[in-house]
């Protein structure tokens, strides 16, 4: 404390006596006021000195004050002008009023004051509309945290480039690790000899090696045709901007050897954690091959996956191998989510419903809750009467529920299986493909140019009979956590016996394996039989069609239905399977009214006419010799009109004669 701070603090005590000293005066000046008086000039002297020293003291403390408040100032004005944090002051129309000196000469300037943002940086001007309160920016190479005050419209500039240097420096620094996988090689070196095998390993070998030399990665061969890469984030950014160009070369260079060969790879990265890292690249591997091969998949610890390369059609082959690592892929998805909802197209048939069953079932045995999308308004017979014998037994029937249902159960962490169709267009609801971002679809048709955006998994057999069979290889290779029910195998037999027209058409030996299992499980064909009975009506309307039948170019049928006529979609279906089994038709389409503005089209062929190609120029889709479409705003007429282009443009936009 100062001296005379000290020494004021003495005087307080002083006046106190001085008090009673006047007081004692006035009493003693009523007895004797020559004594009085006496004693009272005795007081003025020190009175008198009291408060000379008083009025120093004063004179002291606004001297001290003074010197204190011009320190205060001078080192505020020291930190305002002279300390390493930028300061802007902005008017409304983004002017710059004032800066202090260092903020300038980050933007190598005298002076910023009058000059617009817009000119000078343009990158805060979204963050003072949005009124953001801190964000990091980049001004002049440099990195600053930008503190945003609105109400006062100022700005302060804190440098963090040293900071962000040494963060990004060890986001690089992490290690990441790729599992690189040879798709097809065992199939391909099967039958060649010990020579030409040799060919292609080193051919591959040098291929994979000098790419890892010139990108820095450690490569090291674990089998015949499995790797292991590892390298840092800073060089897989490198991958990522040249879209891992390996993938071409390798498929490129092969093919000169006259043997298709394409690499998989599967990249972990995100975590410190080897193990970790380890387990996401086979995750990533699993979902590459899920997808159909020749691509890359990064799989982040966040779950987020990114995926380069897919530029050729997957390989058309199916192998229990195949089957069982999608079914593993699908087992870790599953488990990852807190629920599953699973959903077939419009107007499901018995495919979309066995197939949705079975993933249900997959769903169970998962221990996750499996819920199944339908409307019930637009199911066929065979369906209702499905759909009825499971309300009757057991609990299966709790898990069908509505669109809207789906909509509100629907969470960030919610898995969607997708069967039986891969268009956005032909789901159930659209909406649920926009709330659910993780997809995964399970399909036998052939892949068109529509396709469902960025999923996780793809399962798509052209040459499957149907995604009933697919989905029961994909159960045979679950936790084996319960049994099978009757009705859950029957509704997938009698999804493959439909598509196949009782095992007749698309049928291959692994069908005939998934149906000896599903009758293993207790599959009831009897009952499948009682599902797909038909009524008297309904085939006397279906050979109402079939009369209408006329032969637009050799070998194509086409029937249609009246105008005012409403027929299903699976009617439809089984009018263009009976003309295919005419003499002399080579392809069969049948049109006929769905609703009074929908217009649904079915096309058959026995594989001389592609009617996938000519049902897709009319935004439909399906199978070389199974297609199908749905046009709306329409009528017979008219739709018919478009088919026939269509056919036309088939054969080379060719009119018929």
């Amino acid at each position: 404390m100062p001296a005379f701070l000290e020494k004021r603090s003495i005087r307080y005590p002083f006046y106190g006596l001085l008090g009673v000293a006047l007081l004692l005066l006035c009493v003693l000046f009523l007895y004797n006021w020559i004594l009085a008086l006496a004693g009272l000039l005795l007081i003025t002297l020190p009175v008198y000195y009291m408060f000379h020293i008083d009025n120093r003291q004063r004179k002291e403390m606004e001297e001290y004050i003074t010197t204190l408040s011009y320190r205060v100032k001078r080192v505020g004005e020291e930190a305002l002008m002279g300390m390493p944090i930028g300061i802007m002051l902005i008017n409304d129309e983004y002017y710059i009023e004032w800066t202090n000196p260092f903020l300038a000469s980050c933007f190598d300037e005298d002076t910023l004051v009058g000059r617009s943002l817009y000119d000078v940086a343009d990158a805060l001007i979204p963050l003072i509309k949005q009124e953001v309160e801190t964000e990091i920016i980049t001004l002049h190479d440099r990195k600053f945290r930008v503190i945003h005050k609105p109400e006062e419209r100022l700005l302060y500039f804190f440098d963090v480039t040293e900071q962000t240097e040494i963060e990004k420096l060890y986001r690089e620094e992490r290690t990441a690790i790729a599992i690189i996988f040879l798709d097809n090689y065992e199939e391909l070196t099967q039958g060649m000899d010990d020579q030409m095998r040799s060919s292609i390993n080193n051919l591959v070998t040098s291929i994979l090696n000098k790419w890892a030399q010139d990108n820095g990665i450690f490569l090291k061969r674990i089998s015949s045709e499995r790797f292991i890469g590892v390298f840092n984030e800073h060089i897989l950014q490198g991958l990522e901007k040249a879209k891992f160009s390996i993938l071409d070369e390798v498929r490129e260079l092969t093919s000169k050897q006259n043997v298709s060969l394409t690499l998989s790879i599967g990249v972990g990265t995100g975590v410190s954690s080897l193990p970790e890292l380890g387990t996401l690249a086979q995750s990533s591997l699993d979902l590459a091959l899920g997808r159909g091969g020749d691509q890359a998949a990064i799989k982040q610890s966040n779950g987020k996956v990114k995926f380069f390369g897919g530029k050729t059609n997957p390989i058309e082959k199916r192998t229990r191998v195949r089957a069982r690592v999608i079914s593993h892929a699908l087992k870790e998805l599953i488990a990852e989510s807190d629920k599953v909802i699973i959903m077939g197209h419009k107007s499901p048939d018995m495919d979309a419903i066995g197939s949705a069953i079975g993933i249900q079932k997959v769903a169970q045995v998962n221990q996750r809750e499996g819920y199944i999308v339908v409307n019930f308004d637009e199911i066929d017979t065979g369906v209702k009467r499905l759909v009825e014998e499971i309300r009757q037994h057991g609990d299966l029937y709790t898990h069908f529920i509505s669109p809207e249902e789906a909509l509100e159960i629907a969470t960030d962490d919610t898995l969607l299986v997708v069967v039986d169709t891969h268009k956005p267009s032909l789901v159930i609801d659209e909406r649920l493909l926009n709330r659910i971002d993780n997809v995964v679809v399970i399909d036998h048709h052939r892949r068109g140019e529509d396709f469902i955006k960025n999923p996780l998994l793809v399962y798509m057999e052209p040459y499957a009979s149907s995604t009933a069979e697919l989905v029961t290889e994909l159960l045979e290779y679950q936790p084996k956590r319960g049994k099978i029910d009757m009705l859950e195998a029957t509704a997938l037999l009698a999804g493959i016996i439909v598509d196949t027209k009782s095992f007749t058409l698309r049928t291959g030996s692994r069908t005939f394996d998934a149906a000896s299992y599903l009758r293993a499980q207790g599959a009831d064909t009897v009952l499948v039989q009682k599902f797909l009975k038909e009524d008297v009506e309904t085939y006397i309307k279906r050979s109402k069609l079939i009369e209408s039948v006329i032969f637009y170019r050799d070998g194509l049928a086409i029937a249609k239905g009246q105008e005012n006529e409403l027929f299903d979609q699976v009617l439809i279906a089984q009018a263009a399977d009976t003309l295919l089994t005419m003499d002399g038709v080579q392809a069969s389409f049948v049109l006929s009214k769905r609703s009074p503005e929908m217009v649904g089209v079915s096309a058959r062929s026995l594989g001389d006419v592609n009617v996938q190609v000519i049902m897709e120029s009319l935004h439909g889709g399906g199978h070389l010799t199974n297609a199908a479409t749905q046009m709306t705003g329409v009528s017979i007429e008219g739709a018919e009109e478009q088919l026939k282009q269509a056919i036309d443009e088939y054969f080379g936009g060719g009119k018929k004669e």
